[in-house]
């Protein structure tokens, strides 16, 4: 057998290629699937978070910052322990990014405060000296989309299986589960609701106002997406 194999070296390396093919599928993939299961921990965002994170696309915040910290000592120190592709489970669409003018976003819930995200959204280059990112004043008095927000929701939990209303695990050994809204009317409740806990810790007037008159201000939903990353 292996004297015909090196008679017809074609044969012969058609064959160490299917071998080694198949050796690497067999090795490669099982761990692909692994790391691409939820990370113990990672729970689906929020009403509100999700609100926040479409006012996150919308204003193409994923442009400059990037959500994905590289395994690199560098950004390690100042990011924070590096990305997990399980932690992505629950993502549509992923906000990787390709850029990063300003710093990676994807667990800045850890090191930034409700106060510091309002302060710096309505002004960054007070609170980052030399910051050439651009004033976002406008999120301020710009009502939140809960009806897309929602929608998407049902969406993700209908078609990609993203566990709403289901026990998630969390780091401590315990379960949490994320609840999503039976209805449209229900879906404002639970935002407003989730809203007025945020509005609770910012000092912008305006801003609480509206939340107690039933509003939700797109600079509530953003910080809540924003204090969700960690």
């Amino acid at each position: 057998m292996f004297h015909w194999l090196e008679k017809h070296p074609f044969l012969f390396s058609v064959g160490v290629f299917v071998t080694i093919a198949f050796a690497g599928l067999v090795e490669i993939v099982p761990n692909f699937a692994q790391a691409s299961r939820p990370v113990i921990g990672t729970k689906p965002v929020t009403l509100l978070e999700q609100a926040g994170r479409d006012v996150y696309i919308k204003n193409s915040c994923n442009s400059c910052h990037s959500q994905l910290i590289r395994p690199f000592k560098a950004e390690t120190d100042r990011y924070g322990h590096y990305s997990l592709s399980g932690e992505y489970a629950y993502d549509r669409p992923f906000l990787w990014g390709s850029e990063r003018t300003g710093p990676d976003l994807h667990r800045v819930g850890n090191y930034r405060t409700t106060e510091w995200h309002e302060n710096h959204m309505m002004n960054p280059a007070k609170i980052v000296p030399g910051s050439i990112m651009p004033a976002y004043p406008w999120l301020f008095t710009n009502k939140v989309d809960i009806d897309t927000a929602y929608a998407t929701q049902l969406t993700n939990a209908e078609f990609f299986g993203v566990p709403y209303n289901k026990p998630v695990p969390t780091k401590d050994g315990k379960t949490v589960v994320i609840k999503m809204a039976k209805s449209v009317a229900g879906a404002h409740a639970m935002a407003l609701a989730e809203a007025k806990k945020v509005a609770a810790k910012m000092k912008n007037q305006d801003v609480k106002d509206a939340v107690a008159r039933g509003e939700v201000p797109e600079i509530v939903a953003l910080i809540a997406y924003l204090n969700c990353l960690k």
